[in-house]
């Protein structure tokens, strides 16, 4: 998440400025104008549109999204009927893991961004991950870990790889793209993701930097020290001289406002992103949840651990596409319209399993089903795998942070959807809130942007600014103790779990 600080000389009174915030989604592009009581003045959005070239690509046009990104600039300031001299600051949220290279000189990207969701490199990851060098790098860092007890040390004697990092997509990039190559020995290639190309943009070529929470997320990026990780680079043959400098501004769970250790935020969009506050150290993991930085401002690190399911909203648009539903509202009340699933079970992993299964080579499945089965049956299948996957996640990060939660909240898209929040409630054994505007992300980095420039003064402030919709606590906690499964859930989950092992290692080679 990036701040870009608007010239002085152009701002209004206080009382009639206001923050530009722009999310750049998976699926979409928002831009909204915030008041001083955080309040939307005005909106904007755009479809992204995915790219794919071959079975297992997924990218995007650079070309196209800086286009969309000026688009929804002008129009949420046309709709706010607001002048550009009154924006006091721009704040900008992105997806991560997103990534594509362009010539310093001229702007000119050398290929399509390559999307967090692109597996090309499943093979390439999945053989890196078995190879007797990183056994070697295993044993060796528990060696020294058991000497110097370094978390540092045990968090490289766990370390794996993954498609969603950017790191084998980018070795992918240097060895299939000549140009990338050429430019490379030139040292005239940038390297970044996409709020390091919008800020190329925006600058005309005068800025190559990103934040430490995109940076965080791409695999190359060492959480310990602050930096680009010059082991993980020569491990793989990436020339740092590519990678974007740092800036210090930003933020994930600002929207949320969930700046205290045992905070946890769920965003459910295109896919589910589960984050817990972790404090001022990084979490080492075992399972797949992810170190990263959640924001850096002034000398104050803030780090998160970070769990993901790749395919929540995909899964739903998928449905849709097959007309079991014309209108995502209905699905609610669809899957609330039978008992149950009768006995339907749907694994949601067109992109494969992320934490803490870790499949790439997992196949999307509906299992289970009768001539009894009905549409509504499927849909309460599939809404029943998000709150599944969340359930997974959420016992993955008790179990391994051992951090007392302090309180949940959830937004995105896919949010708004009672069923499944109730049911993520039930499963957790705990409350869960879902605020009055999903769109937290955007809000998160107009938060960041505010204080950066003084709009808003501090975090309480931000707290003040908050809002509840819904709160939805668990059904039948009373009877079996807060932070318990609802017990009618159990034996259904269980069969979910079967199908999920059954759906694993489906596309290995013969």
């Amino acid at each position: 998440m990036l701040c870009i600080k608007t010239p002085h000389e152009h701002r209004m009174e206080p009382g009639r400025s206001f923050i530009l915030s722009v999310d750049v989604g998976t699926t979409s592009m928002k831009c909204h104008v915030y008041d001083k009581e955080a309040k939307i003045r005005g909106s904007c959005a755009t479809k992204v549109v995915p790219l794919y070239p071959e079975v297992g690509h997924v990218e995007m046009d650079p070309d196209d999204l800086w286009k969309g990104f000026i688009s929804v600039v002008k129009g949420a300031v046309q709709d706010a009927g607001v002048q550009m001299r009154q924006i006091e600051a721009l704040g900008i949220s992105t997806q991560r893991g997103t990534f594509t290279t362009w010539d310093r000189k001229t702007g000119v990207p050398f290929h399509n961004f390559i999307s967090w969701q692109d597996q090309r490199t499943a093979d390439l990851v999945k053989s890196w991950n078995r190879s007797c060098t990183m056994k070697a790098i295993h044993s060796v860092m528990k060696m020294v870990y058991f000497l110097t007890r370094q978390k540092r040390s045990l968090a490289a004697s766990l370390i794996v790889f993954s498609t969603q990092h950017v790191t084998f997509r980018l070795v992918w990039a240097l060895t299939h793209y000549k140009q990338v190559c050429g430019s490379v020995d030139e040292g005239n290639c940038c390297f970044g993701t996409i709020d390091t190309w919008l800020l190329f943009k925006l600058t005309k070529g005068q800025v190559h930097a990103t934040d430490y929470s995109n940076a965080s997320a791409t695999g190359i990026f060492d959480s310990y020290q602050m930096c680009w990780s010059g082991f993980l680079s020569s491990l793989v043959s990436l020339p740092l001289s590519i990678f974007p400098k740092m800036a210090d501004q930003q933020a994930a769970m600002f929207g949320e406002c969930c700046f205290d250790v045992g905070d946890v935020k769920i965003t459910m969009g295109t896919g589910t992103f589960m984050d817990i506050n972790t404090g001022s150290k990084p979490h080492t993991s075992v399972a797949g949840l992810y170190p990263i930085v959640g924001w850096k401002i002034g000398s104050e690190v803030v780090y998160l651990a970070e769990g993901n399911a790749a395919d929540t909203g995909t899964a739903i648009r998928w449905a849709q596409k097959l007309e079991l539903f014309s209108d995502v509202t209905e699905t609610s009340a669809m899957a609330y319209s039978v008992s149950d699933s009768d006995g339907v079970c749907f694994v949601p992993s067109f992109s494969g399993l992320q934490a803490p299964l870790n499949d790439p080579k997992a196949c999307a499945s509906l299992m289970g089903l009768k001539p009894s089965t009905t549409k509504s049956h499927l849909v309460r299948a599939i809404l029943e795998s998000v709150a599944f996957r969340n359930k997974q996640l959420y016992e993955t990060m008790l179990r391994e942070t051992r951090i007392p939660i302090t309180k949940i909240r959830v937004d995105g898209g896919v949010s708004s959807n009672d069923f499944v929040m109730q049911l993520t409630a039930d499963l957790f054994g705990r409350k869960v809130a879902r605020p009055q505007h999903n769109e937290m992300s955007c809000l998160g980095a107009a938060f960041v942007a505010g204080l950066g420039v003084g709009f808003w003064r501090s975090r309480e402030e931000l707290k003040k600014l908050q809002s509840t919709d819904t709160m939805f606590l668990p059904q039948g906690a009373a009877k079996e103790g807060a932070g318990s499964t609802s017990r009618e859930y159990i034996p259904i989950l269980q069969s979910w779990e079967r199908a999920l092992r059954r759906s694993m290692n489906w596309y290995k080679q013969p």
